[in-house]
């Protein structure tokens, strides 16, 4: 838990990319949107999910990914949160973990480079969307096993990663272990980003009661893919504080007050309500006479 006296509010700064397949021009793109966020007096920046390669071909995207030891990326970043005295959230990255596969792996560090937590990411984006496009994010990706809770020095961060979003329990779990952000770094595609991302994200808000923070990817990437964009920070009450376009690359920052978070909750404590219960079929002719 943060310590006894600590502030309650800083500013969290949200970095939007259009990540390519070129590692080392992602990451200047990542430190130049990063720098832009410290600029603006965040502490706190998130990036989103595989920030550091955008590949959706297999023999490309395993030539070009590392194991977490001697990771280029990762010594990238850890120097970048020191010299910006900054909390840097890494959404993603993919990381090596067996020949045949690969972790989708958040990393936070702290203001000294330090590697806070890592989180990978446990749900699986295997999916045949209208319009002919397939993902499956299981074939190159190892899932993880494992919710994780950092603390900040304002508050509890609970780590997700994209498709996570569309499995409130984990959510719900997140807050009921003392979580009072959440983390959402998301590379959504358009048709599901249009019709899902901003109800799906708001819906995890209300219902966990706690400040969502969601950097997304955007745009046309070399890969082939396109992403939604309009990266989000969403407070206790599921309000809209900050909110990226869908054109392109930017930073957005809000003001975060985690009092918000006790409010929300003492006006509704449904964390305080769950009951246990049982599902059961009921035929339709049970009863019958």
């Amino acid at each position: 838990m943060p310590a006894a006296g600590a502030s309650s509010t800083f500013r969290a700064g949200l970095v939007q990319m259009c990540s390519g397949r070129d590692v080392a021009r992602n990451l200047n793109e990542l430190s130049r949107l990063v720098r832009e966020a410290a600029a603006a007096g965040a502490s706190y920046v998130q990036t989103p999910e595989v920030s550091v390669l955008m590949e959706r071909d297999r023999a490309r995207l395993f030539v070009e990914t590392r194991p977490e030891e001697g990771n280029p990326a990762i010594a990238h970043c850890q120097a970048l949160a020191r010299e910006l005295g900054i909390w840097l959230h890494l959404g993603s990255m993919g990381v090596l973990v067996k020949p045949d596969k690969i972790a989708n792996r958040s990393y936070l560090f702290t203001p000294e480079g330090r590697i806070a937590a890592r989180y990978d990411k446990i749900h699986m984006f295997d999916v045949e969307l209208p319009g002919g496009e397939s993902y499956r994010e299981s074939r190159n990706f190892e899932p993880g096993s494992k919710a994780v809770l950092v603390d900040l020095p304002w508050g509890t961060l609970g780590l997700t990663i994209c498709y996570d979003l569309r499995f409130p329990a984990l959510y719900r779990a997140l807050a009921k272990a003392g979580a009072q952000l959440i983390a959402v770094p998301s590379a959504f595609t358009v048709p599901t980003g249009q019709a899902h991302w901003h109800v799906l994200l708001r819906a995890r808000a209300i219902e966990s009661q706690c400040f969502i923070l969601a950097a997304a990817q955007v745009g046309e990437h070399e890969s082939g893919r396109t992403t939604y964009g309009h990266s989000l920070i969403l407070s206790p009450w599921g309000e809209i504080l900050a909110e990226a376009d869908g054109e392109g690359p930017s930073v957005i920052v809000a003001d975060i007050d985690l009092k918000a978070v006790e409010e929300a909750r003492r006006r509704v404590p449904s964390l305080q309500h769950d009951r246990a219960f049982e599902v059961v079929h009921s035929s339709s002719d049970a009863h019958a006479s």
